[in-house]
């Protein structure tokens, strides 16, 4: 690979931004990467493991000079931060976001945006369950997704320039519209998160079932359902307030196709069922065959890094 830009700016310390620095570094992507976190313990952190070539104490400094400005913050305060870097941006930077809401973002950071900087919203689809400087690691984005959503008036060149850096950084990428992509995301990510907050929630509430119990005898199932419940609750907070019109049309269907399945299993019928799961079990082989999960015993799990 070679270097895309001169100077990245990471605004936000967490596992999104410590995955795509270190990735920056295997693949001698930019010249420098600064990075900016409002905690002083993350900034302490981030220095301590070599997290950043330079870690600024203000996002002002971070982002001064640099040819692409990555927000890496909770979607609930990307207007914010927006309006506080806008008067130390570069002329022909790009900014850009990894929120997994597009809509919202759009909205909230775009009318911040300088003329002649261009912004280019993007959202890479990984992840797990930990967070922090310290939960980041190279190979976090190869051979998962990037989503690039362009904003009106969008420069070809900016666009083209970061799909070749998340290429880089082990992405495929495509293109989508913003409403298009809000609503992929509430099927795909964001109703199975609230499902399975939900679900632990159930467990948590019903005490007939002690919590041992869960713990000791948690299978496959409940426990996936654990491992995405751990997300984030500062991020999944913002991201069900920011893409509620979508959310909330998926959570519709879900809750009529719970009623058909509550329906099917009250009188019997078992053909409905059968049928229905042979559907959904084509889902899975599909994924697997997208290369976007393994059919190990453990799902390939065994040797996430942590």
């Amino acid at each position: 690979m070679s270097q895309i830009y001169d100077r990245v700016a990471l605004i936000g310390l967490g596992l999104i931004a410590s995955s795509m620095f270190w990735a920056i570094k295997r693949g001698g992507l930019a010249g420098e990467v600064t990075g900016y976190a409002r905690s002083q313990e993350t900034r302490d952190t981030a220095r301590r493991i070599g997290l950043c070539d330079r870690v600024c104490d203000n996002a002002a400094q971070a982002v001064e000079g640099a040819d692409l400005v990555v927000l890496c913050v909770p979607v609930g305060v990307m207007g914010a931060v927006a309006a506080e870097i806008a008067p130390h941006l570069k002329p022909g930077a790009t900014v850009s976001d990894v929120g997994s809401v597009k809509r919202s973002v759009v909205e909230a950071v775009s009318p911040h945006i300088p003329e002649g900087v261009h912004f280019v919203p993007a959202h890479p689809l990984a992840g797990t369950e930990h967070s922090g400087p310290e939960s980041g690691f190279a190979e976090l984005f190869d051979n998962r997704w990037c989503l690039l959503v362009p904003v009106e008036g969008s420069d070809t060149r900016a666009v083209a320039k970061l799909r070749a850096f998340w290429e880089g950084l082990g992405s495929n990428v495509e293109e989508m519209e913003i409403e298009r992509h809000d609503l992929v995301l509430a099927v795909t990510s964001h109703a199975p998160h609230l499902i399975a907050y939900t679900m632990v929630g159930v467990a948590d509430d019903l005490r007939r079932v002690t919590d041992s119990e869960v713990i000791k005898y948690s299978a496959a199932g409940f426990r996936d359902f654990t491992r995405i419940a751990a997300s984030d609750p500062t991020m999944w907070r913002d991201v069900f307030l920011t893409n509620r019109e979508a959310t909330l049309e998926i959570l519709g269907r879900f809750t009529e196709e719970l009623f058909a399945l509550q329906r099917a299993i009250r009188t019997g019928d078992g053909e409905m069922l059968h049928d229905y799961f042979t559907r959904t079990r084509a889902i899975r082989r599909g994924i697997i065959e997208a290369g976007q999960d393994t059919d190990a015993p453990d799902f390939g799990r065994g040797k996430v890094k942590t």
